[in-house]
């Protein structure tokens, strides 16, 4: 079972306790609620890929407090080594926050965690209470977490602790998942995901991050992904996925195509466009923001609120190709593949 609490500092120390004795914790962050476990106990890990039902290769992201000294290379060492001058300018600048940094994994460290690979993802969440809860944990001997999004394997990520509740309320364990209540999460959507193993940076996963900024503080060019690109999360093409179907349409053609759909479809097809295009006639709807961020913030939260039992299909519009737009435009482009 699961057991949702608000997050009180006895709470947190609680949370903390289960951490070190190797269970499992609903995590709030600034992006979507993990489900997290002490990186280096590699059957707590496991744990994770069991209750998510996620393949043991595709690797998690380790989660880790901010020092208290600013000293990022510190933080970093126990997990990664050789990190390049231009990725420790960005976690100066862009840690505690929705980055995360793929470098290379220190011999023998988090090797569950990190799919068997070698390299490992890491950030550091802004979220108070994350940031609570591991500073609390490092101090029973839990150095950080992993923690992928708290949701079944390929579905939509949780934004809200009820979420969270929702996906594990009849999780089978020892003892009962407990779920940190942080309230609605800032971000919306998962991290931006830069590769730093190598000799430039590699974007993996667009996020909310600008990456104009990310690159003027680096000093170099964000390069697309290529075929050398370690495997990371959310990098399948079908991810973010209700149980209903999700349909990208373009704004322009918007109108044309939804007066072409049978009456009987559009009774069990729900809409997220922008309000010009928001048909009436559908069977649910909701008004797009016109804000990439204000988007994003909402779009896990609304595409749960959608997917009902009646509801068929999901038509989103399609965003426009804006840099701004890229997280939200990969979250969507996944859920529809």
């Amino acid at each position: 079972m699961a057991l949702l609490r608000d997050a009180s500092p006895e709470a947190i120390a609680d949370a903390a306790q289960r951490l070190a004795h190797g269970g499992l914790i609903g995590l709030p962050t600034e992006t979507v609620y993990g489900l997290a476990a002490n990186v280096v106990d590699d059957d707590a890990v496991r744990r994770i890929f069991a209750a998510k039902g996620r393949p043991a290769d595709h690797p998690l992201i380790a989660h880790i407090a901010a020092p208290e000294d600013g000293d990022w290379a510190r933080a970093l060492a126990p997990f990664v080594t050789g990190v390049p001058p231009w990725a420790l300018a960005a976690a100066r600048t862009f840690w505690p926050g929705p980055l995360t940094l793929v470098l290379p994994r220190r011999e023998g460290a988090c090797a569950v965690a990190a799919g068997h690979l070698p390299t490992l993802a890491v950030r550091c969440p802004a979220h108070p209470v994350a940031q609570s809860l591991l500073r609390a944990a490092s101090v029973l001997g839990v150095p950080g977490v992993a923690a992928p999004s708290a949701n079944r394997f390929g579905r939509v990520s949780p934004t809200r602790a009820q979420h969270v509740l929702s996906e594990f309320e009849a999780h089978q364990n020892d003892e009962a998942l407990l779920i940190l209540d942080g309230g609605v999460c800032d971000v919306g959507i998962e991290s931006t995901i830069i590769d730093a193993s190598r000799d430039h940076p590699v974007l993996l996963r667009p996020g909310m991050l600008d990456l104009a900024a990310l690159e003027q503080v680096m000093g170099q060019a964000i390069a697309p992904a290529d075929a050398a690109a370690p495997k990371v999360s959310g990098s399948l093409a079908s991810h973010y996925a209700p149980r209903a179907r999700v349909v990208l349409v373009d704004t322009a053609e918007w109108l044309t195509l939804w007066t072409q759909l049978p009456e009987r479809v559009r009774a069990h097809t729900a809409a997220y466009a922008p309000a010009p295009v928001l048909p009436t006639d559908a069977a649910q709807t909701r008004a797009m923001p016109a804000d990439a961020a204000a988007c994003a913030h909402e779009l896990f939260a609304v595409l749960r609120d959608l997917d009902q039992a009646s509801i068929e299909a999901i038509w989103v519009a399609r965003p426009a190709p804006d840099p701004a737009w890229d997280g939200v435009r990969d979250r969507l482009q996944r859920a529809a593949a």
